[in-house]
């Protein structure tokens, strides 16, 4: 189930959202710029939990930054092009009305406590792993907790494949974003965290974030779960 739109315009210009994601591209074409030393910058500039207590990983003569100077540039770093356009589809779709919520001060701060959060997960359930993690995922998982809170009665347009075929369908945001997190809790239940993979722990951690810091970040202009402030058809809506 992949969202591809929704129906909940915004009062503001989402110009953090569109920093954040144009700084994740920047990035990611600097990464592809190294070519074969790709894998060296995201070792050293990835989160790995093992660095949280104390043991440095040095990687063909470089030693990483700090662990929480990492914790901040693994935010915007991906591996791969899939990996990339996921993230920012789900930031497009949703950090926008988040934004609009809080304001752009409070939304960045809300984005990289999110982020923070989630890598302090994924260190407490692994600490002695030494697998860098990259991505805006747990990040955007704040996000995805705080639009579930904010506006969970806006429509948001999936595509569900059947078979060969794609098909749209409208849904609330509290169903796409409950069926999403359901998904992360259960495949991070049966994953390895010792393994290379998906950070699922990580996406369980800045979802619950930012389960708890929205009521107190968002606007008085927006009660928690309101309805969206206007709505509009989807272009794929009969």
């Amino acid at each position: 189930m992949i969202p591809i739109s929704d129906d909940n315009p915004t009062r503001l210009a989402p110009i953090i959202t569109w920093a954040i994601i144009g700084l994740c591209v920047v990035v990611y074409l600097w990464e592809r710029s190294l070519g074969r030393d790709m894998d060296v910058a995201v070792a050293v500039l990835g989160f790995t939990p093992q660095s949280v207590f104390g043991h440095r990983v040095a990687v063909q003569g470089f030693v990483s930054p700090p662990p929480i100077e990492t914790i901040f540039t693994s935010m915007f770093m991906h591996g791969g092009l899939l990996h990339l356009a996921g993230n920012m589809l789900y930031l497009w779709i949703f950090g926008n009305n988040v934004e609009d919520a809080m304001g752009h001060v409070r939304f960045i701060l809300f984005y990289l406590a999110s982020g923070v959060a989630a890598a302090m997960t994924l260190a407490y359930v692994d600490p002695a792993s030494r697998i860098p993690m990259v991505g805006a995922s747990g990040a955007i998982s704040g996000v995805l907790a705080a639009y579930m809170l904010l506006f969970p009665r806006a429509r948001v347009t999936v595509i569900v494949p059947l078979g060969i075929i794609f098909y749209p369908i409208a849904m609330s945001a509290f169903w796409v974003v409950c069926f999403w997190f359901v998904l992360q809790l259960v495949s991070a239940g049966l994953s390895d965290p010792t393994q290379p993979g998906v950070a699922w722990w990580a996406h369980v951690g800045g979802f619950a974030a930012g389960l708890i810091m929205t009521p107190f970040l968002k606007s008085a202009d927006f009660p928690l779960f309101g309805e969206p402030r206007e709505r509009r058809r989807s272009p794929w809506s009969r």
